[in-house]
């Protein structure tokens, strides 16, 4: 039987009977998505731009509850704007740029996250995920109506899968009963608990944190609470030993309170006692109205390999962090945006299969990185010995009166995007004066160009960025398509780009990471570039 595990907060794709379950044999698709999640939806947006069939299976018939993800950076926004959902997202969310840290009654200091001027997206914004997972799917739908190959099955849980040589055969329930179906390749995103990585018996290693919070979603109109992050180490409320508090969109807010690791869930999800927790932090005068709530553990982990021959793994399915930090749906989306356009290259024929390889590497030194960060953060937030808490408290009295203590204070260092220093396939770094902000392998930071933003001009495509010098209209090389932008680059653009040199020639990845650069341009040496960064040198 097909049990909902879950409520849906939106139902968006209803069981339709498909022509497949009839077929006399297992038909065979391009790319089946495992999961409706974001990480699985925005993985069948970005292939079915490029126009690429892909298939999405999901147990549910849409959006679950809760707000659980709220956080989205700025590189998540930037991606989101390249699919096509970003406006959105940044209307409906709430825009912060400033954290308070308080110990106690005392506030410790604060810190403005808002980055240079000339960007596009803000640093963060808030929104409850299924709002976050709505744009990405209306998008999907707009890019059906325009054409785009995509489709999607509610009802259809994945039962079995065998890897083949070649492909990948699943086992599907509906409620109309089972079928199979074939994939050339299968992207896995069915989540932190993933049947696909039982069913292949793969693993997943790392650390188990042993200890709670409880989320409590809460519904209030006041004046006391500003548009900000506020956290609390031993907060003078006694309601948790840290309290971590945020606002969301329609006047709802999340409070996280750490209730250690000997609770009685059950007992601890009562809505009496959640609201003794609350009444205790905002004071009997306060009316609210509950609106969800969970308990989760802390966990960073991931698996050894995200690929898998024909199964590729993103999201939680392939790593796993502390919420603290941001850091779980802002990777998971930047494996998406990894991953998009080196299967659309093996598929289409211009890129040899070794090249998902590259996705593990790449994804997995974001994984570790992410890991690293979110593993500081959670022990400093939740320290197992008297040693570690007599440094901590001795960090944030120091932080208080002291600038040099701050950087050391860690309630969760917020996600930033990775930079793929050691890739294989990076290209030359010949920008002598360059800023090494715009190295290769970096993500490309946003400028105002114009009435708009240069992010928008570099696109989904290889691109050939010229700064104050000339280059060939367009390119194609060995049946890549390479783009050319040529700008006259001052102010912002120039010191983001070019540093002590008056010229540059930037080789940009589809994902907008930096894959070579030059002072001046040069025919063979793009040509090797472009052909390294698509893993056929």
């Amino acid at each position: 039987m097909l049990q909902d595990r879950y409520s849906l907060a939106f139902k968006l794709y209803p069981y339709e009977k498909s022509k497949d379950q009839d077929a006399p044999v297992a038909v065979r698709h391009p790319v089946v998505i495992v999961g409706g999640g974001p990480i699985g939806m925005a993985a069948a947006l970005d292939l079915g731009r490029q126009g690429i069939p892909a298939l999405v299976l999901d147990d549910h018939e849409g959006i679950g509850m809760g707000s659980r993800a709220i956080c989205f950076a700025k590189r998540t926004l930037e991606i989101a704007d390249r699919y096509g959902c970003g406006a959105p997202m940044l209307e409906k969310g709430v825009v912060w740029n400033v954290g308070k840290v308080f110990q106690d009654d005392r506030k410790v200091f604060e810190f403005n996250l808002l980055p240079e001027s000339g960007h596009r997206n803000p640093a963060f914004i808030n929104l409850q995920q299924p709002y976050f997972e709505k744009f990405i799917f209306e998008a999907i739908c707009a890019e059906q109506e325009r054409g785009a190959p995509i489709e999607i099955r509610g009802k259809n849980r994945v039962e079995a899968v065998d890897v083949k040589d070649d492909h990948v055969v699943l086992s599907v329930t509906t409620p109309d009963g089972p079928y199979q179906l074939e994939a050339d390749w299968m992207i896995a995103c069915d989540g932190a608990g993933s049947p696909t990585r039982d069913m292949l018996d793969l693993g997943f290693e790392g650390r188990v944190f042993q200890d709670s919070f409880l989320i409590a979603d809460i519904r209030m109109k006041n004046n006391t609470f500003p548009t900000e992050r506020w956290f609390w180490f031993e907060p003078y409320f006694k309601s948790g030993a840290s309290t971590l508090l945020h606002k969301q969109p329609d006047d709802v807010w999340r409070v996280d309170f750490q209730i250690g690791w000997d609770v009685d869930r059950k007992e601890e999800l009562k809505e009496e006692n959640i609201r003794k927790r609350l009444d205790a932090m905002l004071g009997d005068d306060v009316e609210y109205e509950m609106v969800w709530s969970s308990i989760y553990t802390f966990q960073c982990r991931r698996m050894n390999k995200f690929r898998h021959g024909r199964v590729v793994f993103a999201g939680d399915a392939a790593h796993q962090v502390s919420p603290f930090g941001a850091r779980g749906a802002n990777s998971g989306f930047q494996d998406v945006d990894n991953l998009g356009w080196k299967l659309g290259l093996v598929i289409s024929g211009n890129a040899p299969e070794s090249l998902l390889d590259t996705y593990d590497d790449e994804r997995i030194y974001g994984a570790d990185e992410n890991i690293l960060n979110s593993t500081r953060s959670t022990d400093f937030i939740t320290p197992k010995s008297k040693v570690s808490k007599n440094f901590r408290d001795a960090v944030l009295s120091l932080a208080e009166r002291h600038t040099f203590a701050r950087p050391l204070v860690n309630s969760g260092r917020l996600s930033v995007p990775c930079t793929y220093d050691h890739s294989s396939l990076n290209g030359a770094d010949d920008l002598a004066g360059g800023p090494d902000t715009s190295r290769v392998g970096s993500p490309c930071k946003d400028a105002p160009v114009g009435d708009g933003f240069l992010l928008d001009q570099l696109g989904n495509d290889f691109v050939v960025l010229a700064l104050n010098t000339q280059v060939p209209n367009s390119l194609n090389i060995d049946g890549i398509k390479v783009r050319s932008v040529s700008l006259t680059a001052s102010d912002a653009l120039a010191e983001r780009y070019l540093g002590s040199e008056s010229q540059a020639v930037y080789l940009v990845r589809p994902d907008q990471h930096v894959a070579a650069r030059w002072r001046d341009y040069n025919k063979a040496a793009l040509r090797s570039a472009v052909l390294k960064a698509c893993g056929k040198e």
